[in-house]
């Protein structure tokens, strides 16, 4: 939907031009993910290089000499530290924006050690799994991620990722909570897409919105006797195009599904009637075509 609109706005007719960088945004968030992720890890690194150098210091106090190590030592660091499927997935997206902007993460650690959540933690001497669990997923949830100034940076640092933040930040904090203290694969990397006909149906449903928009078009616009059709929002137009392709050239989507999806999508993206206009154009629309028997669902989509 963005995609289609940046055409839109940028005039633009390069379509091969335009689906690459549909692609290059959709592996973008796998970035995200990891740079959000590693950021606990820093956090961690961080404060153990703090604690060291406290350590030797001339004049340290019994308190640097002998620090208090179960923040470093929390369970859950060492379960992303030792995890194999995030450390190659780091290494293969070249993820360094911590090592590069290293100053975030002493912000981050900063506003961590003034939190009620750890100064609880510290002060316990007990030290539980499930403790240690819980203290990463408070942080990373009421601290890491309402954070303006990181939230600032990672705006700046890719501009795509403003929708998938909460997106990405709500897929960690699942996959935190779900930690076990001991098991193989505790935790992994997610795919960006779940197989090869995934990522063929993102391509197929951009190119043949775009190939038949004039088409897609005809669709709606004598649906709207109040509307003139320069008054509806280009946001709208897109999503009832798209929504349509899928139900006319998408034989095996559900109609609930499609119908769903984008009434999603207009309540997230446009106006507030705008799910309300979109449902009633697109309810009448199946209508229609059920009752013309031109849509053609097969397989899964008789669900």
């Amino acid at each position: 939907m963005q995609s289609i609109y940046a055409m839109h706005q940028n005039g633009s007719e390069n379509l091969e031009k335009e689906e690459k960088f549909l692609f290059f945004s959709i592996d973008s968030i796998q970035d995200l993910y990891l740079t959000m992720v590693s950021s606990l890890m820093e956090i961690c690194k961080k404060e153990t290089e703090f604690l060291h150098k406290s350590s030797l210091k001339h004049l340290a106090t019994p308190a640097e000499r002998n620090p208090n190590k179960k923040f470093i030592n929390n369970a859950v660091f060492q379960i992303l530290a030792e995890n194999n499927s995030l450390s190659i997935a780091i290494e293969t997206r070249k993820i360094d924006t911590w090592y590069l902007n290293e100053d975030y993460i002493l912000l981050l650690l900063n506003a961590v050690k003034e939190s009620k959540y750890y100064l609880d933690y510290m002060s316990n001497p007990k030290q539980t799994f499930e403790e240690d669990k819980q203290l990463i997923v408070d942080l990373f949830t009421h601290i890491i991620v309402p954070n303006d100034k990181l939230y600032e940076h990672l705006e700046d640092d890719k501009l795509t990722w403003i929708d998938d933040i909460p997106l990405v930040n709500t897929l960690i904090i699942k996959q935190l909570k779900g930690l076990k203290p001991i098991e193989e694969d505790n935790f992994r990397v997610p795919k960006v897409y779940k197989d090869t006909e995934d990522k063929d149906f993102a391509k197929d449903l951009f190119r043949k919105t775009v190939l038949n928009e004039k088409e897609l078009a005809k669709q709606f616009v004598d649906k709207t006797p109040n509307w003139d059709s320069d008054r509806i929002a280009e946001i709208d137009t897109i999503i009832l195009k798209m929504a349509i392709c899928e139900l006319l050239k998408f034989p095996s989507i559900p109609v609930k599904v499609t119908l769903n999806e984008y009434l999603e999508l207009a309540k997230e993206y446009s106006t507030p009637k705008s799910s309300i206009f979109i449902n009633g154009i697109l309810d009448n629309l199946v209508k229609e075509l059920e009752a013309n028997k031109t849509l053609l669902k097969t397989g899964r989509g008789l669900i």
